[in-house]
């Protein structure tokens, strides 16, 4: 479903019905808000990628104002994090491990910061883990 677009093209279809632009798929770019710096974020060690801590890259983000602390909390819709490495890859000093999309230069240290930290890197490559961990079928409800 991925890999022949029939997500994407079922994404696109829900968002016009919510109102939104019926290109939306074909000129995202057009629509969605920008980050004033987009720059990547490296690893302070060589090594491989033995675990991340989701939770603690989910505050990044919120730091930058990408995610509420509060109901009323106003959200950036242009700040966040992409291109994220994988478990078990390798990193060095020329392999970002993230891209950190901030407003001003002090969200971006502060983000790269709290990214370093929340991502492990080891010396030897962790065992793989399954891309589905289970299956779900009407049987199992």
């Amino acid at each position: 479903m991925l890999d022949n677009g029939k997500a994407a093209e079922i994404f696109g279809r829900m968002v016009t019905g919510l109102g939104g632009p019926a290109d939306f798929m074909e000129r995202y770019d057009a629509y969605l808000p920008k980050a004033a710096i987009v720059r990547p974020v490296f690893a302070a060690n060589s090594g491989f990628v033995t675990a991340m801590d989701t939770r603690e890259l989910g505050l990044a983000v919120v730091a930058m104002g990408g995610g509420r602390r509060a109901a009323g909390d106003k959200l950036d819709y242009a700040v966040g994090l992409t291109d994220f490495i994988r478990l078990g890859q390798s990193v060095d000093a020329d392999k970002p491990i993230a891209m950190i999309h901030a407003q001003t230069e002090e969200q971006y240290a502060q983000a790269a910061s709290m990214v370093q930290a929340a991502v492990r890197i080891g010396g030897e490559r962790p065992e793989a883990l399954p891309e589905v961990y289970r299956r779900i079928t009407l049987a199992d409800l």
